[in-house]
Parts: C-alpha cells; structure tokens; sequence
C-alpha cells in the first residue's frame, strides 16, 4: 500500500534542492528522488518544465498537491510533519516570526544576493525589495545575535533553510563570513542530516559531471 504521507522529491545535488532534501531527513519524512541532471540541461527539458515552467529545482509532489519555491516548500513540509517538533503551531508566539524569516529569505535576501553576485547596482531603497545590501544583512545578524537558533532557543525548519544558505553564501564569499553567521552555519552543517546529504550530494554531482563528460 502507498504511503499517502511519501514526499517525492525533484533534485538536482549541490543545489537550492540540497536544504529541502536535508529538511525532509530531519523531519524524518518519507521520500523518494526524481533526480535531475542539471549539466546536462534535463531542467530545462519539456517533461521537468510541466513541472516548474521556471526549470528549477527544488519541487516537490505529495499526493494530488505540486509545490514549488524553497520557502513555500518549507512552510508546507514542516506544517506536514508537525510531529517533528521543527515548526511552530498557529496559536505559538512563535509561529508570526518563524513565518516572517522564511519568508524574508526569497523576499529580501536571494534578491540582495543576486544583486551582490551580479555586481548589480540595487534599485533605488524606496522601490529595492531588500532596502540595501548592508541593511538586509545586519537585520539578520541582529537576529541570529540572539542566537543560538533563528528563534532563539528553539530550532525549527527556518534554520535548516538558513543554515544551509549562509553555508553557501559563505562558500563562494558572497555574504562575509562574520562569527555569527559562520556560527550558526557550522551549527547547522555539522548535524547528521546535513553530513549525510552533502556526502551523498558530492558522489552524485560527481556521477552527473561524468555523464555530462561522457
């Protein structure tokens, strides 16, 4: 009998699908890969494109339900597995700010970053959805000041979003690797969901480099 609660999966290794992917391990859920060989160009191909007409990954399918976007993907994986203890629940004080920094991550932050990385002037502050560059960062760094979780003291699937970000952000000297941030990316890199999944990330990437090769 199929499991009606099975998640599966679009992914492609050392990608924007690696955070989902690590939030499904540690919520513990169920879920099966549909893997895309991104070098070879397999998103942009007509059967992932009725997918997510934008050929990106990640996506997911549960049931009857297709969802796209890192952060409706994980607003909707969290509240799916609330057993897991990763996300707060209507009537939380908590749950209006859990929301707010999920959704800050593709409001404000990916647009700064792309901005950054394409050494792109921002648009003007009053019609800029980040403010600015500096702005956008210190407000994060406020928050995670009060660490040692976005939220405190209490982790929830908003810190596998972030932590998995700043790790790579970091990586490629896009977000400036101040103690804080680089704190808490090591905080979040060093638990076994995320250990497992970047090991398991580096051989397939490397089998798609091959094939792409071959």
């Amino acid at each position: 009998m199929t499991d009606p609660n099975r998640i599966t999966l679009y992914y492609s290794p050392q990608s924007r699908a690696t955070g989902t992917r690590v939030l499904l391990e540690e919520l513990g859920a169920p879920y099966d890969l549909h893997v895309l060989n991104m070098k070879a160009g397999e998103q942009r191909q007509g059967a992932y494109l009725a997918i997510n007409p934008l050929g990106k990954v990640p996506a997911i399918r549960h049931g009857d339900a297709l969802v796209t976007e890192q952060v409706a993907i994980t607003i909707y994986l969290g509240d799916l597995f609330p057993q897991a203890g990763l996300t707060p629940a209507l009537d939380d004080p908590l749950r209006g700010p859990y929301l707010r920094w999920i959704a800050y991550y593709g409001a404000s932050f990916e647009p700064a970053l792309i901005d950054k990385f394409m050494q792109r002037e921002p648009a003007p502050i009053t019609q800029s959805p980040y403010a600015d560059y500096d702005t956008m960062l210190g407000a994060l760094e406020a928050q995670l000041s009060k660490g040692p979780y976005l939220l405190g003291e209490r982790m929830t699937a908003a810190d596998v979003l972030w932590g998995v970000a700043f790790s790579w952000t970091m990586m490629f000297g896009i977000v400036p690797k101040k103690d804080v941030f680089v704190r808490y990316a090591e905080r979040m890199t060093s638990r076994p969901a995320f250990q497992r999944i970047n090991a398991a990330d580096d051989e397939m990437a490397a089998q798609h480099a091959a094939a792409a090769v071959g």
